[in-house]
């Protein structure tokens, strides 16, 4: 008996095309199950146990006339760490940093100052909580499939914004 007869089976009862396709739906079942899709987290992952995790992002020169009105406790917002899309992410916590000056004294000491400047009141600083679900790893935490670090670049984009921040600070909640 030949290894592949003159019909295409393999010892003259399972055909090739047949094989293949097994194979073909094998790999698509297991690419469903183990790759991630846009939502960034596989059917596997989506099954581990996550953990809160607190993101502190600090957004310096937010240049926007009333910001209080675009960035607000309790609202979501899509995140996108490292250029790579994580999906909503709420926002726990929206602290404005006062906007001051330096200024040398006679004595040598310096003081801090509110900023005097008319434009500065364009010019917006905050430091932001940010409240999602992610795993813990042996590297630390991971949202979606991206490790968060402090220093990792976060862009928030939202219905009337879209600007970059650096998280200062990452946490997680037991």
């Amino acid at each position: 008996m030949a290894f592949l007869d003159k019909k295409g089976r393999l010892f003259g009862k399972i055909s090739v095309l047949d094989l293949s396709l097994v194979c073909l739906l094998l790999l698509v079942l297991v690419g469903t199950l183990l790759i991630p899709g846009r939502s960034g987290q596989s059917v596997v992952q989506a099954q581990l146990n996550t953990k809160p995790v607190e993101i502190d992002a600090i957004v310096i020169g937010l240049n926007a006339s009333n910001p209080n009105d675009i960035l607000k406790a309790g609202d979501t917002t899509s995140i996108i760490i490292r250029n790579q899309p994580y999906g909503e992410i709420r926002l726990k916590k929206v602290q404005p940093l006062p906007k001051t000056v330096t200024a040398s004294q006679p004595d040598g000491t310096v003081k801090a100052f509110p900023d005097p400047r008319p434009e500065s009141r364009y010019s917006n600083n905050f430091v932001l909580t940010l409240e999602g679900k992610g795993q813990l790893t042996k590297e630390g935490p991971v949202l979606g499939n991206i490790p968060v670090k402090v220093g990792v670049p976060l862009d928030l984009d939202g219905k009337l914004y879209n600007f970059r921040a650096s998280i200062i600070d990452v946490r997680v909640q037991e």
